[in-house]
């Protein structure tokens, strides 16, 4: 009997494995096939009809999710792994790249920016111009009652503009108006994964239950509101970067998260429409430019003239962090404004700590109240960080509880605190975010301090039977310093896809901004917070993207004729890595100064970028000839161009010659097996500058951390004669030995006197 029973069992779990591996095999994901559309077959009158028929050769129940016909020529449907690679074997199939999900990177801007006054003088000389540019939005769709959206003071539509407003649950055509033109929504893609939308939890229609895609669309462009705040905190008047500019607004990301699918689904319709920027506040995994729809989107529409902006990613301070690094794509990082929220926290020793916060309900007793740290009162091994339940409530209620930062969200720690039976809560950093402060309308008065200052609490709290403190909360305060200095979550270089192109580009104000919200959510987004506002506070690189976005479309109605790349160049050329007294940026993740791989060419400055003097632009072919540098094949270079390439075998291709505003030089890369040794290696790269102002001459400048590189730049006088003359000059690279260091880091500024056109120099050793 008992050898019967090890029969039996060992048959059940050779079957169940089987049932296993069958389901496996069976179980249908979704994949983006790239077709070689211009090459195909003559018996189809039609490409849909050459796509369907390819899906049904090898799966006769799948259906196409998405045609795309413009960013690139191809579809997305369901498919099991077998199918797929049956797929990829069949001609004309250029690719075929299972789905990856993506996720969001999540006003006194443009005071901080210095664009107050300046929008209507300096950037729109023609009133018309200010109308035309239009910015499209790929985020969680948007809320129009905004009044961010007011059309009031705006002339018709473009007569450009082929979009439409699309209709769904809670969102008709009268929602678009003449601010908001567009608005569109992709959901098949998280459908097929997830099944059909719960209306009762997310509209299916451009509406916005999540608050995200308002909060990025009205920072690019929202119109002017007086009197607009955050439940009284950072009052004033609010207005988007462009406030001129129109919005399109296309609906991609989903309780879900983002599918690329319909990412490529927005992309694809909103070069189709006509906008003239792209701004996505989002990012996925780390791939080569022909697997990241991102990457591959954004180069046809920067090929079609529309400037493409990409947040970094918050994953800072760890290094070579960064997403959508393409150098099609304009990547930005974030700094802090000159703005804070202050909260102040006194503790039983006498000591006095500052922190920040949103919290605008009934305040804390003023005198003392008991304090406990949550790792100390918790019945789980995480209970530091407030976790749902882990708090116990005979240990907490009536005192104010630390809990440390990181896992779940901030705003959800309090409500831990709340249901234990806490009355308040002091958020502590821990070493990941350094003494970063980002401020968050806490539904219970909160103080979210540095990681020094939580340090400090807990101390006292280790070394006190009987510890103590007070909350008391500041308001809005302004021309804080030193002021910016670079979020610790904003994501660092190197670049983790191409090290020889430094991103970020620059860095964009992204840590407490006041922008439009939904009335869906509260500002904290949980579903405990039934507030409703109008505006809303929040952070993260998905806040900087949007202002370089705008500011993109500032510069492209003042100078219509610019490419991308020349939009890019100036604002990153004319951006400041120093304050007044000459310091360098500080990085608040280590309190000491940050570096251009953290904020690329320095923080955006658009006062000075609406007139660079010159600027480094780029053509389709140089970035054809960048990915023959990459060794890419030419069907990976006809995925990303859509056309036959064949790289010229007899030529030699270099990253180092593409025409960037930047130079980043991994010296292993650059000096190949000389890097180590004591003899003077050489390398050299060259660029080329186009005058975008008036006569001038201009000369070459180095600034140097490091003696171990000599850096020569030939000529070091370029005399221009016209606008739009192109002068090419060399920078010669010499080490005589490799450093101590990992990194150093140069500075190369041409100057007529009026203009100070500057690149970062980014050396890595490894």
């Amino acid at each position: 009997m008992e050898r019967l029973g090890i029969v039996f069992l060992s048959t059940l779990v050779l079957v169940l494995f089987h049932v296993f591996v069958d389901a496996s095999q069976n179980q249908k994901n979704t994949y983006i096939i790239h077709m070689d559309k211009f090459n195909m077959p003559a018996d189809f009158d039609d490409h849909t009809q050459w796509y369907d028929s390819s899906l049904k050769s090898v799966s006769k129940s799948a259906n196409v999710l998405y045609t795309y016909n413009s960013v690139i020529h191809g579809y997305s449907t369901q498919l099991t792994a077998d199918e797929a690679k049956a797929l990829e074997q069949q001609p004309g199939i250029l690719s075929v790249h299972e789905e990856v999900i993506y996720e969001l990177h999540t006003t006194r801007s443009p005071t901080f920016l210095g664009l107050e006054g300046h929008e209507s003088r300096s950037f729109f000389p023609q009133t018309e111009a200010r109308g035309e540019v239009i910015i499209g939005v790929l985020d969680t769709g948007v809320w129009p009652e905004s009044k961010s959206f007011d059309d009031t003071r705006l002339g018709p539509v473009p007569a450009s503009w082929k979009g439409k407003c699309q209709t769904g649950k809670n969102f008709d055509a009268s929602s678009c108006n003449r601010k908001l033109i567009g608005a569109r929504f992709f959901s098949q893609g998280y459908e097929a994964a997830f099944g059909a939308i719960d209306e009762t939890i997310e509209s299916k229609s451009p509406r916005d239950d999540e608050g995200h895609g308002t909060h990025t669309a009205t920072t690019a462009a929202g119109s002017v509101v007086t009197g607009a705040s955050l439940l009284g905190y950072a009052t004033g008047t609010a207005r988007g970067m462009a406030s001129h500019a129109r919005v399109a607004a296309y609906k991609v990301c989903w309780t879900g998260g983002c599918f690329s699918s319909d990412i490529l689904a927005g992309m694809d319709q909103a070069v189709i429409d006509g906008v003239n920027v792209l701004s996505l506040s989002l990012g996925g995994t780390i791939s080569d430019y022909h697997k990241d729809i991102v990457a591959v989107g954004a180069f046809s529409a920067a090929s079609q003239g529309i400037f493409v902006s990409c947040s970094a990613g918050n994953g800072g301070p760890s290094s070579g962090t960064l997403s959508n690094v393409a150098p099609w794509i304009t990547t930005v990082g974030a700094g802090t404004m000159d703005r804070e929220f202050p909260a102040y926290i006194g503790i039983g020793n006498g000591k006095k700590l500052n922190g920040v916060s949103l919290y605008s309900g009934k305040a804390l007793p003023s005198s003392v109240m008991p304090l406990v740290y949550a790792g100390n009162v918790s019945q789980s091994s995480n209970g530091n960080l407030c976790t749902s339940g882990s708090l116990i409530p005979e240990k907490v209620a009536g005192k104010i509880v630390v809990c440390d930062r990181g896992m779940n969200a901030r705003a959800q720690k309090g409500l831990v605190v709340k249901d234990a039976g806490g009355i308040g809560m002091i958020l502590a950093n821990t070493d990941t975010y350094g003494d970063e402060l980002v401020a968050d309308a806490h539904l219970i008065p909160t103080a979210a301090v540095g990681q020094t200052a939580g340090n400090l609490i807990k101390q006292y709290i280790a070394s006190n039977s009987n510890p103590t403190a007070t909350i008391a909360f500041g308001g809005t305060k302004l021309d804080v310093q030193p002021s910016p200095v670079v979020a610790a979550f904003s994501s660092r270089g190197p670049n983790p896809i191409t090290p020889d192109i430094l991103k970020p580009d620059l860095i964009a104000p992204g840590v407490n901004i006041l922008a439009g919200w939904t009335g869906k959510v509260g500002p904290t987004g949980l579903q405990e917070d039934t507030r409703n506002v109008g505006f809303n506070i929040i952070s993260g690189t998905s806040m900087s993207c949007p202002h370089v976005s705008g500011l993109a479309a500032l510069l492209k109605a003042a100078h219509p004729e610019w490419s991308p790349a020349a939009i890019r160049s100036a604002l990153m050329t004319t951006s400041y890595s120093t304050y007044k007294n000459g310091k360098t940026i500080e990085d608040v993740a280590t309190g000491m100064s940050s570096t251009p791989f953290d904020y690329g060419a320095g923080h955006v400055n658009p006062t000075a970028a609406v007139n660079p003097g010159l600027v480094y632009d780029l053509t389709v072919d140089d970035y054809i000839n960048f990915l023959c540098a990459l060794d890419y094949s030419p069907s990976m270079i006809k995925v990303i161009a859509k056309r036959d390439i064949s790289c010229d075998k007899n030529k030699e291709y270099r990253v180092a010659d593409l025409n960037y505003p930047s130079f980043s030089i991994p010296m292993e890369t650059a000096w190949g097996e000389h890097a180590d040794s004591s003899t003077p290696t050489v390398t050299r790269y060259t660029r080329t500058l186009t005058n975008v102002g008036n006569p001038a001459t201009y000369k070459a400048s180095v600034t140097s951390e490091t003696q171990e590189v000599k850096i020569l730049v030939e000529p070091q006088t370029l005399t221009f004669s016209r606008k739009n003359e192109k002068k090419t000059y060399t920078v010669t690279f010499t080490a005589s030995s490799k450093p101590s260091g990992t990194t150093s880091f140069a500075r190369l500024e041409w100057s007529d006197g009026q203009h100070v056109v500057a690149s970062p120099i980014a050396f890595s050793w490894t």
